[in-house]
């Protein structure tokens, strides 16, 4: 789809949002912890930069990142145009917050947060945008209610935009970005899932711009009210070796998903940027 957006106002919009979105996750997440998040601002040789919010050997959090960027680029990468192969090579801009909290104690599960923004560009010809995202958890040791509490969480983010999606068309949003995380976040080569899903979606806009973007930000902003209450809930349970040794064991399963599979490491790897994480 295209649309009369330019790189100025709606990015200038998102860029806005993002940012404030990194300081009420970190701030959020620091409430927890105790231990303040370090900041780290970065520049890109092509275009753009973005901060770097990074939290080690927390009390709470053993390691996270929480990462605003923004970069742009003369020809899209490939994996970018992956779903729109006749806007390969056009000038294109990104923006985003991206994270991914590992706690210490094994019985806190990690979670993986995205939400971007995507615009490309040709001379003569209306810019092509879309967004995209989501939220997925991956518990090494499984409580039925965290897992309920996170979903109920997801899909009331979007249930305020469902009667446009049906009214396009596309049906209710829950159970297809559901679905789509599912799908997404499974190592086919172990027949496995990478944890209890969540939502994912992606080339987002088939709800016009301010909706499409209102349904980004809703994503976005149901991380902490999906979160927190879980990671406060059981980072004090009791654990041993055992456990610790078991956690190790299954985040080597979350680094292979992120080599093998996963569309953000190939397009930092193709656009010559460091990865968002995933």
């Amino acid at each position: 789809m295209s649309a009369n957006v330019t790189p100025d106002s709606p990015a200038n919009a998102v860029k806005s949002y993002l940012l404030d979105l990194q300081a009420r996750i970190v701030v959020a997440l620091e409430q927890i912890d105790g231990k303040s998040f370090s900041s780290d601002q970065w520049q890109r040789a092509e275009g753009g930069g973005g901060i770097s919010r990074i939290i080690e050997e927390g009390h709470v959090l053993e390691r996270g990142g929480v990462g605003f960027s923004h970069v742009m680029g003369k020809s899209l990468p490939p994996s970018a145009a992956a779903n729109r192969p006749e806007i390969a090579g056009r000038q294109w801009e990104a923006m985003g917050v991206s994270l991914v909290m590992h706690p210490r104690n094994p019985f806190a599960p990690t979670v993986h947060m995205n939400v971007r923004f995507f615009i490309a560009s040709a001379e003569g010809q209306a810019p092509v945008w879309w967004f995209g995202g989501g939220i997925d958890l991956t518990p090494y040791y499984g409580f039925t209610e965290d897992v309920e509490h996170f979903h109920r969480t997801c899909r009331d983010a979007l249930t305020p935009f469902d009667s446009a999606a049906i009214e396009h068309g596309k049906g209710a949003l829950y159970p297809r970005f559901k679905k789509w995380c599912d799908d997404y976040f499974y190592l086919k080569h172990r027949q496995e899932p990478r944890g209890v899903g969540g939502i994912f979606f992606d080339d987002f806009n088939e709800l016009g711009f301010e909706q499409s973007f209102a349904m980004m930000q809703s994503v976005g902003n149901a991380f902490i009210p999906a979160y927190t209450p879980i990671l406060a809930g059981r980072k004090d349970i009791p654990y041993g070796e055992t456990e610790r040794d078991f956690q190790a064991y299954r985040r080597g399963r979350y680094v292979e998903f992120n080599l093998v599979y996963d569309r953000g490491t190939l397009f930092g790897l193709q656009s010559g940027d460091a990865p968002n994480p995933s």
